[in-house]
């Protein structure tokens, strides 16, 4: 099923095919991860910095994640792509087998006068995914759609780790946390057909049923940090 629901041949058949199991799978299960709100951090970088800074975070699917971010305020570009293997196996197809040891992922450049990093790591944990759930998320299984954090420095690492503790003390989750946090790794993009898939995709089965609920959690639960025009990787091509 995954297989159909991420292919993107453009075979209209094929569509037809994933919506009639996307549908089926939707009444066994809830394919959308559950929203919830989670407390801020208590440790956090200082806001306010002038620079743009860099996160990049790992949730399941890149197309869910990289929608999320594009619609919060502060975020400057969301690029989907694959960190913690090889370059040379950062392609989807490669990376699809389960075995380079990347995660789909999304690298998020942010204005730190407008948003802080522990900010976009609360929004992370809130409504882009759920952390409990070790090697999948949603429909989707394997080690490449783990939850992982891959600090882009000491500091990022810092507050990863404070407040991945801070909300296992206070069992903010029905289950623990399995979040990875994964120093000194790259960033990949991804093939350019996966960026902006979310927006440019908005009936496609996968994204009915997945992401779009995370579209509309991010605004009910984090409404002034939402952005209704989200900013595209497209739009800087």
């Amino acid at each position: 099923m995954i297989s159909l629901l991420k292919n993107h041949s453009g075979s209209a058949a094929l569509v037809v095919g994933a919506l009639l199991m996307a549908v089926a799978f939707a009444g066994s299960r809830s394919t959308a991860e559950e929203a919830r709100v989670v407390p801020p951090p208590a440790v956090d970088e200082a806001k306010g910095g002038s620079a743009p800074e860099i996160a990049v975070v790992a949730g399941g699917c890149f197309w869910g994640v990289q929608g999320v971010f594009q619609h919060v305020n502060g975020v400057v570009s969301a690029v989907s792509g694959y960190d913690g293997g090889a370059k040379e196996t950062a392609h989807y197809e490669m990376t699809s087998n389960g075995d380079t040891g990347h995660a789909e992922s999304v690298r998020i450049t942010f204005d730190p006068g407008k948003i802080s990093y522990g900010h976009v790591l609360q929004i992370f944990f809130s409504v882009a995914h759920d952390p409990t759930e070790l090697n999948r998320q949603g429909p989707d299984e394997g080690t490449q759609y783990r939850s992982a954090i891959f600090p882009q420095n000491a500091e990022q690492a810092r507050v990863a780790k404070a407040y991945i503790a801070q909300l296992g003390s206070a069992h903010v989750f029905k289950a623990p946390i399995v979040t990875t946090i994964e120093e000194n790794r790259s960033f990949y993009p991804a093939e350019g057909y996966h960026q902006d898939f979310l927006v440019r995709n908005p009936t496609y089965p996968y994204i009915v049923f997945n992401d779009l609920p995370k579209i509309e959690n991010l605004k009910r639960l984090f409404p002034g940090d939402y952005r209704a025009d989200p900013v595209l990787v497209g739009a800087k091509s």
